[in-house]
């Protein structure tokens, strides 16, 4: 079964950085493009930065030049550091696939950027 485990939330100041990592069991992760997502409240989840299998990285504009996805497959997690927090990302950050049949979705972690 597999099981999605996100950690490394948080409360920072704007301008802060977080790391979060994607932990995953019952799969091995540099086999399927992930991707981190975010969530709002009252909102849908949205796609925010992915990774496909043999390296290409993609960003939504709102994120790009700031968070950088990555994959430790020793550790078999996908991280995506955030740097240059502005209150606008506070979020619940989720992964999964990219695209298809999602896996089941982890609880997430929450980030929250304020002063």
């Amino acid at each position: 079964q597999v099981q999605l485990v996100e950690s490394g939330g948080g409360l920072v100041q704007p301008g802060g950085s977080l790391r979060l990592s994607c932990k995953a069991s019952g799969i091995e992760l540099n086999l399927y493009e992930m991707g981190w997502y975010r969530q709002f409240p009252g909102k849908q989840r949205e796609l925010v930065a992915h990774m496909v299998r043999f390296g290409g990285k993609y960003y939504v504009d709102s994120v790009k030049g700031r968070f950088t996805i990555s994959r430790d497959n020793a550790k078999n997690t996908v991280d995506l550091q955030m740097n240059s927090l502005k209150s606008e990302d506070t979020a619940v950050y989720y992964c999964n696939k990219r695209s298809g049949a999602l896996f089941s979705w982890g609880q997430g972690t929450h980030v929250t950027v304020s002063s």
